[in-house]
C-alpha cells in the first residue's frame, strides 16, 4: 500500500518491484532466527529509561549507549565497574564500541584503556573486561531505523537497485514495528499485567479479522521529511501514548466476558491453535475505536514518506530505466527461519 503513496517519478520503479518488496518485508523477522543481535532492532523498551515525552533519553545511539552501558572488569571473586570520564566517553565509544554497537557485550583489551587511566597495576588480575551495552538489551529501534534510512539514501545515490529494494522492504518492517504500542514497552506481551498474548492479539489477530473487511488504506501522498530523527521519535512517542488504552481495554473486557468466551480453538496452518474468540476480538476492536486501523494507516504513509525522502535526499536519481529485478531465494535465511530457533524475546 505504501507504493501507491509515491509520486509518479518513483511510483513506476516501486510498482514494478512491488512483489519483491512485499515478499521481503518479512525478512527482518526471519533474521531473528539467524542473527543473535537482530532482535533489538524491532523495539525499544523506552519506559525502562524514562516516561513520556522521554526527554532524558538521548536521541543519538552513541550517547545512549554510553549513558546506559557500563565497562565491567571480572575475575573469579569480583566484578568491578570501570567509570569512563564523561569527557572521554565519545572517544571511547568511537574507538572500542562503534564497530560492535549492536552487540549486548563487547570484549575490551585492557591495554587499550591505558589512555583513560593512569593506574593499571591491578588490572592484570581481571580475566575479562567488557562493555555491557544495556541499551541493546532494551531495544534500539529508533536509532537503528535512522541508520537504515541513511543507508537507503546512500544506495539511492549509487542507484544500487538491489540494495534500494532490500532496504526499502526492511524499512517497511521496522517502521511498522515502531507503530505498534507494544513495541515501545517492557510490558511487551502483557507479562507484567497478567495479559499474556496481548501482543499478537493487537498486531495480528485484529488485522486478520477486520482489515480486509473494513479498513481504509487510501492514506494520501508521501511527504518529504526534513528531520528524520525527530519524525521517528515522534511516532515512537505516539505509539507509547496509546499503551495504557491498549492494556486497559483488554483487561476490562476480560472482566466482562466469561473465561470460556475469551479463547477459542481454530485450525491455523493445519494446527489447532488457542486464540482469542471472534466475539471477544470484535468487542476489543470496537472499544479501541479504530486505533489499529489508524496505526496501520500512519505506518503506510510513513513507509512511503521514508522512501520518498531518501530519494529526494539522494538528489532524485532517475530510476525510470531500471527494469524489474529477479528475486533470489534466500536459502540460508529461510533455513534459519525454518529451524525455529529464535534469538531474543518471543511474544507470539
Amino acid at each position: 500500500m505504501a507504493v501507491f503513496t509515491l509520486p509518479q517519478e518513483l511510483l513506476g520503479f516501486y510498482k514494478k518491484n512491488i512483489e519483491y518488496i512485499t515478499a521481503h518485508a518479512v525478512d527482518p523477522d526471519k533474521r531473528r532466527y539467524a542473527l543473535k543481535n537482530e532482535f533489538a532492532r524491532h523495539y525499544i523498551d523506552i519506559d525502562h529509561w524514562d516516561t513520556l515525552p522521554f526527554n532524558n533519553v538521548p536521541r543519538s545511539l552513541n550517547s545512549s549507549a554510553m549513558k546506559y552501558g557500563h565497562v565491567m572488569a571480572v575475575n573469579e571473586n569480583d566484578t568491578l565497574e570501570i567509570m569512563i570520564p564523561d569527557s572521554l566517553k565519545g572517544d571511547f565509544y568511537s574507538k572500542y564500541i562503534f564497530e560492535s554497537r549492536y552487540s549486548s557485550v563487547t570484549p575490551i583489551n585492557s591495554d587499550s584503556l591505558i589512555i583513560y587511566f593512569d593506574d593499571l597495576a591491578n588490572w592484570n588480575n581481571f580475566s575479562l573486561i567488557y562493555f555491557d551495552n544495556k541499551l541493546v538489551q532494551y531495544g534500539i529501534h529508533p536509532y537503528f531505523l535512522e541508520e537504515f534510512y541513511n543507508r537507503l539514501v546512500k544506495y539511492f545515490y549509487k542507484k544500487d537497485v538491489k540494495m534500494i529494494l532490500k532496504i526499502s522492504a526492511d524499512i517497511g518492517h521496522y517502521i511498522s514495528d515502531g507503530h505498534v504500542p507494544l513495541h515501545t514497552t517492557e510490558n511487551y506481551n502483557g507479562q507484567l499485567t497478567n495479559q499474556i498474548g496481548i501482543h499478537a492479539f493487537w498486531e495480528s489477530r485484529l488485522p486478520e479479522l477486520f482489515a480486509d473487511e473494513s479498513y481504509d488504506f487510501v492514506v494520501g501522498k508521501a511527504e518529504y521529511i526534513p528531520d528524520m530523527k525527530s519524525y521517528i521519535w515522534d511516532f515512537i512517542k505516539e505509539s507509547h501514548a496509546l499503551l495504557p488504552e491498549v492494556l486497559k481495554v483488554e483487561q476490562d473486557l476480560k472482566n466482562e466476558f466469561p473465561q470460556d468466551q475469551q479463547f477459542c480453538f481454530e485450525e491455523r496452518l493445519e494446527v489447532t491453535t488457542r486464540i482469542q474468540c471472534e466475539d471477544f476480538s470484535k468487542a476489543y476492536h470496537e472499544k479501541l475505536g479504530g486505533m489499529v486501523e489508524q496505526r496501520m494507516q500512519d505506518a503506510i504513509l510513513a513507509v512511503g514518506s521514508f522512501w520518498y525522502s531518501a530519494w529526494v535526499e539522494a538528489g532524485q536519481p532517475d530510476l525510470g530505466v531500471v527494469s524489474k529485478i529477479e528475486d533470489v531465494v534466500q536459502k540460508e535465511l529461510d533455513d534459519a527461519y525454518n529451524s525455529g530457533n529464535i534469538y531474543g524475546r518471543k511474544h507470539d
